[in-house]
């Protein structure tokens, strides 16, 4: 074939595959609603900051095949012994011969952005996930690390890709790599004559992981606390940095498990983010490590959480790019539902470099952004975004993990009561992943599902009966318990579902109308199947507060984000693969909802914020639809939330 007719195989591939390519499915979009209004005065964290930027390799200096560590390092290090964390298993030989070191040799490797100045500046640490080590993943995070040394951090994207492959169970040493980086920046500070004496803050850190890495910074922060390695007691810890923060992007969760238990994370704060179109972590695994970041010092700290739809595995890292199955990614995913890589990268930005400014700087102006994401519309790339949120200082009254009672609440004396539901049931979330594990799959978090129908049954569709209500009453003691007053917010968890209940059959008497249990009031008609087009009609319901007194005092839940179903992902190209890999086409993301308890002061000044005895959910401003809520409870909030409204606030 002549070489002419070679160049052309390419391209008519390219068109043959778009030929047969099915319809282009998304989610309507509503981001020009959604971000229309921007709030915060803030100045934008996605920008350069005042520093001038330097940029050095470190290494060792002896690199086979990695030029700029072996003749361009500015500071050489030595060798770590990663043999107790690191298996080769049968592939030791040829990956001991490709690299020209085994586990017992292992380099410290890294590329630096760093501000010119006297500092001492922030330290953060950048590790990228598996991918083709022949392919070298270190370089791809230079957007954010040029940005964050602009704006006074230093910033090391560091080499582990003699850790990729095909090997497994290597997890923990990815995180116990981070902390043999922060042991030589430490050498590095005390020592004169080099770029960082006296420069590096370790008492400021911040740790950053893609995929595997996103995994590994949760253990990297636990072993930091450790005296011993888990999985080995002979190996001996003794870190003790200032890790303050950590931050997972689209990362894997429970490879690595020791004693066979997920590795907690405690006291740092948490920010994790994931696309709705990862086409190689296919579900929001950082959900479950969200979920396992717990708060027991008292101090005070966030987490938080953003679903990003459109986005996908690689456009995180410039050397991955779009194609999360690599060169057959053209065929195996639709790759035409993804989101520009600049503008999934800017999103990254804003979120990485606020987050940092507000947790290890004190940057309080950008808080806003992490309760309600409505509040930067003017940063945002336009796409749909769910988030999730929590401060130190929540407290749950409803978590729906401690028994089998859905009567019962989180704290000893709240009782839970259901008015005319036609759903309440508790039950544990799982994810979209159809092809793992039942454990795999699972959110390892239960919550509750309500759903609801004010219409009566019967040929005349406009009789209605009273609204549907979920009703969590409190004890006498419990708003002094959590010291509730003006500062504080009500909040919760929540998304709808596309489950629609049928009509609420008439109860037979008075006394079965009270009861939401007795059988006539439970005997409803089948809901009607649905066209696949039909197009569900809006949620929205009240939340009610009653005090002591009686007073009451109601606000929409859509004032404090957006209502929306789960989003549609087609990630695949071939339905029938999409089918066989996934349970749902979309995934169970719950978003949270704040709602400042001076909002309802506003509503009915008369309202006794300090003696509330009763939360309603009032199902009134929508005749029928499914919700799934968890995590209710009162949080203490900072005044930096209290000043910016958020979205149609």
């Amino acid at each position: 074939m002549p070489v002419h007719a070679l160049r052309r195989v390419p391209c008519a591939l390219a068109l043959l595959i778009l030929a047969c390519a099915p319809a282009l499915k998304l989610a309507p979009d509503d981001s020009d609603v959604v971000l229309s209004q921007h709030a915060l005065a803030a100045p934008d964290p996605s920008q350069p900051g005042p520093f001038t930027v330097r940029f050095l390799y470190y290494g060792s200096g002896t690199d086979r095949n990695r030029p700029e560590y072996r003749d361009s390092v500015a500071l050489k290090t030595e060798p770590v012994d990663a043999s107790k964390l690191v298996d080769l298993g049968t592939s030791a030989k040829s990956r001991n011969s490709y690299w020209g070191f085994t586990p017992s040799k292992m380099p410290l490797n890294a590329r630096v952005w760093y501000p010119e100045g006297d500092g001492p500046f922030p330290v953060v640490l950048i590790a990228h996930g598996n991918h083709n080590m022949k392919e070298f993943s270190d370089p791809g995070y230079g957007w954010v690390g040029e940005l964050l040394a602009s704006r006074g951090y230093i910033v090391a994207s560091l080499d582990m890709n003699f850790i990729n492959g095909g090997i497994r169970g290597e997890n923990d040493a990815r995180g116990w790599f981070f902390l043999k980086h922060l042991e030589q920046l430490r050498k590095w500070t005390d020592e004169e004559g080099n770029p960082f004496t006296g420069k590096v803050d370790l008492d400021n850190v911040a740790l950053i992981g893609h995929s595997r890495g996103g995994e590994a910074v949760g253990h990297a922060a636990a072993f930091n606390t450790l005296t011993h390695y888990p999985d080995n007691a002979n190996v001996r810890f003794d870190f003790g940095f200032g890790i303050k923060s950590i931050i997972a992007i689209a990362p894997v969760d429970g490879q690595y498990q020791p004693a066979n238990r997920l590795v907690p994370v405690e006291n740092v704060n948490y920010l994790v983010f994931h696309g709705s179109h990862d086409g190689d972590v296919s579900s929001f695994m950082g959900i479950r490590q969200y979920q396992r970041v717990a708060f027991t010092d008292n101090q005070p700290r966030l987490k938080a959480a953003v679903f990003v739809y459109r986005a996908n595995h690689g456009q995180w890292n410039t050397v991955w790019g779009a194609h999360d199955n690599g060169p057959r990614s053209r065929r195996i995913l639709d790759l035409r539902t993804l989101m520009p890589p600049e503008d999934q990268r800017r999103f990254g930005k804003v979120y990485i470099s606020a987050f940092l400014d507000a947790t290890l700087r004190g940057r309080k102006e950008y808080l806003p952004l992490f309760r309600d994401h409505r509040v930067a519309a003017g940063w945002l790339p336009k796409t749909m975004y769910i988030t999730r949120f929590e401060e130190s200082t929540f407290r749950p009254i409803a978590g729906f993990e401690e028994d089998i009672d859905v009567t019962s609440g989180s704290v000893q004396g709240v009782r839970i009561q259901g008015d005319s539901m036609a759903t309440w049931q508790e039950s544990r979330l799982s994810l979209r992943t159809a092809n793992s594990p039942a454990e795999g799959s699972s959110q390892y978090n239960n919550a509750v599902t309500l759903g609801w129908n004010n219409r009566l049954a019967g040929e005349d569709t406009t009789r209605m009966g009273p609204p549907a209500a979920y009703t969590i009453t409190l004890p006498d003691d419990l708003p002094d318990d959590f010291n509730l007053d003006e500062r504080s917010a009500l909040q919760f968890l929540m998304m709808p579902t596309e489950a629609m209940p049928g009509p609420r059959a008439e109860p037979k008497d008075s006394a079965a109308a009270a009861d939401s249990t007795s059988p006539s009031s439970r005997q409803r008609p089948r809901p009607k199947k649905r066209a696949e087009d039909e197009q569900l009609p809006p949620v929205d319901f009240s939340i009610v507060l009653t005090d002591a007194a009686g007073v009451s005092s109601a606000l929409p839940v859509s004032r404090y984000g957006v209502v929306r179903r789960p989003l549609e992902s087609w990630v695949m190209m071939r339905r029938d693969l999409e089918r066989s890999r996934f349970a749902r086409h979309s995934e169970i993301v719950l978003q949270t909802y704040s709602l400042p308890l001076t909002d309802f002061l506003a509503a009915e000044p008369a309202l006794d914020v300090r003696r509330i005895r009763s939360i309603r959910f009032l199902f009134d401003r929508a005749v029928a639809g499914t919700i799934i809520v968890d995590d209710i409870g009162f949080a203490a909030l900072d005044p930096a939330y209290l000043d910016v409204a958020g979205g149609a606030r």
